[in-house]
C-alpha cells in the first residue's frame, strides 16, 4: 500500500502521540495506518507499508486486539487474516477510556483503598493521610464523571464539551 504525503505525516506522528502516551510507537502507528485505510490490511501489507518486521506486527497487532482496538476479519479468496479496526473516533476513544480505566485507575484506586483500611494507616502524618485519601476521592470523582460522559452518545457528547469550554469561559469572566 503506497502511503500518500499526509497519510504518512498522521501515522508518523500517531507514532510519536502514542510513544507519549506509553504506548509502543509501532502500535500506535500500525493502528494509525488502519484507522486510515480504506480496507482491511493483512499483516504482511502493514509490515510492508510501514517497513516493520514480521514479528513486530503480530506482537503489536496482539497488543491492539487487547485493547479491542483491531479485529481480524477475513477476506473473500484470501487465507491471510486481515485486520481492521473502528472508523468511529468516538468508539476508539471510549475503548482507549475504558482500557486506560481498567489497566490504571482500578488498580490505583484499589492500592488506594488498601492504603486507607491499612491498619499503618494511622501512622501515616496527617499530612500524608489527607493527600492519600484526597487522590482517592478525586481519582472516583473523575471515574463517576468520566463513566457518565461515556455512557452518552456522541451528540450529546459534543455538546457537553461545547458547553464546558462555554462555562469556563463564563467562570473566568465572572467576578468573585
Amino acid at each position: 500500500m503506497k502511503l500518500t504525503p499526509v497519510s504518512e505525516r498522521f501515522i508518523l506522528h500517531w507514532g510519536e502521540m502514542g510513544a507519549r502516551w506509553g504506548v509502543n510507537r509501532s502500535v500506535a502507528q500500525i493502528h494509525a495506518l488502519l484507522y486510515l485505510a480504506e480496507r482491511p490490511l493483512a499483516a504482511d501489507e502493514i509490515a510492508e507499508t510501514l517497513g516493520l518486521a514480521r514479528s513486530n506486527v503480530s506482537n503489536s497487532i496482539k497488543e491492539l486486539q487487547s485493547w479491542r482496538l483491531v479485529r481480524m476479519v477475513h477476506a473473500l479468496g484470501d487465507r491471510r487474516d486481515h485486520f481492521e479496526t473502528s472508523k468511529d473516533v468516538w468508539e476508539l476513544f471510549r475503548l482507549i477510556v475504558e482500557g486506560r480505566r481498567q489497566r490504571e485507575i482500578e488498580p490505583t484506586l484499589d492500592v488506594l483503598a488498601e492504603l486507607l483500611e491499612s491498619e499503618d494507616f494511622a501512622r501515616e502524618s496527617a499530612g500524608a493521610r489527607q493527600r492519600i485519601a484526597e487522590t482517592r476521592e478525586f481519582i472516583s470523582l473523575l471515574t463517576v464523571w468520566a463513566d457518565e460522559m461515556l455512557r452518552q452518545d456522541p451528540r450529546t457528547l459534543m455538546k457537553v464539551l461545547k458547553l464546558g469550554a462555554g462555562v469556563s469561559k463564563l467562570i473566568r469572566r465572572a467576578p468573585e
